[in-house]
């Protein structure tokens, strides 16, 4: 689960939901302060039990560095809602993330893509679907399909739990699991707004989601056909998707990987500054 340090939010991150044919998202929007033309815009996609403010501290970092930067929450996720009977397959979460970044940005200009764990399979099923759209995508702590041996399991396992016993017994049996791998305790105010994040999703989202983290099969080839080019960065310590996985999958798309010393799987938040800089770098190289 993606934990931010502290909830507070830079004056210059602005609250400005998309409007799309295919439904409301809960949107940020970053913007350079000066009044020079952006570098470029950026959209950020989160990954599972997540939501835009795995983002928060980078966002103003970004727009200091000059780039017009927006997130938002998937569908069921947090503060965008989902209907029963809505479509969760990946193809559809891809077609809610083209939606948002027109809303947002228009569909003239080229936009550099990022995604984050479940947000990297969603972001790569958008180039292969649109790659017009997309001037790069980096894949942050993700990987080529989803994941397989016990983790394939444990998400298997977390997407029954959710479906059969409810979000709240779902979030005690993390909360039970993260202490038993003796990962520290966040802060009361940061624990209830984890709460009430995950509690906020729809049960139905959460479920797909994780079953896609399960089933979703390599990407590699269809991105790599796409064209756009891809660069892969992780936190030094990220403990998703095995290292050998993510530098296979870097040398299969013609680069290597990055890595963020002292950060694991949310270098967002645990690194935002070398984000910013090591995004910054692939962009402008």
């Amino acid at each position: 689960m993606s934990r931010p340090n502290s909830l507070e939010l830079d004056d210059s991150v602005r609250r400005r939901d998309a409007e799309t044919a295919r439904g409301s998202f809960a949107t940020w929007l970053c913007s350079p302060s000066d009044s020079s033309l952006p570098r470029g815009n950026v959209m950020l996609v989160p990954g599972l039990t997540g939501s835009k403010e795995d983002f928060a501290p980078l966002l103003p970092l970004l727009a200091d560095a000059g780039w017009q930067v927006a997130t938002y929450d998937q569908r069921g996720q947090f503060e965008t809602s989902a209907d029963a009977g809505d479509d969760f397959s990946l193809d559809a979460y891809a077609a809610d993330l083209i939606s948002v970044t027109e809303a947002r940005f228009g569909a003239a200009e080229r936009t550099l893509l990022v995604g984050h764990s479940f947000g990297g399979l969603v972001a790569a099923a958008s180039v292969v679907a649109r790659p017009g759209q997309w001037a790069s995508l980096t894949l942050l702590c993700s990987g080529p399909g989803g994941f397989d041996g016990p983790k394939r399991q444990e998400l298997l396992d977390g997407a029954d739990l959710v479906e059969r016993e409810g979000l709240e017994a779902a979030y005690e049996t993390r909360l039970r699991r993260d202490a038993e791998r003796h990962r520290e305790a966040a802060t009361p105010e940061v624990e209830k707004f984890l709460r009430q994040r995950f509690l906020s999703n729809s049960a139905e989202s959460l479920a797909a989601m994780s079953r896609l983290l399960a089933h979703t099969p390599d990407l590699t080839a269809d991105l790599a056909a796409a064209g756009v080019p891809v660069f892969v960065v992780r936190g030094e310590d990220d403990d998703a998707w095995d290292h050998s996985v993510q530098d296979r999958l870097a040398v299969a798309l013609g680069t290597s990987v990055v890595v963020i010393r002292g950060a694991a799987h949310s270098p967002a938040v645990e690194r935002p500054e070398d984000t910013r800089d090591s995004l910054s770098r692939l962009w402008m190289s």
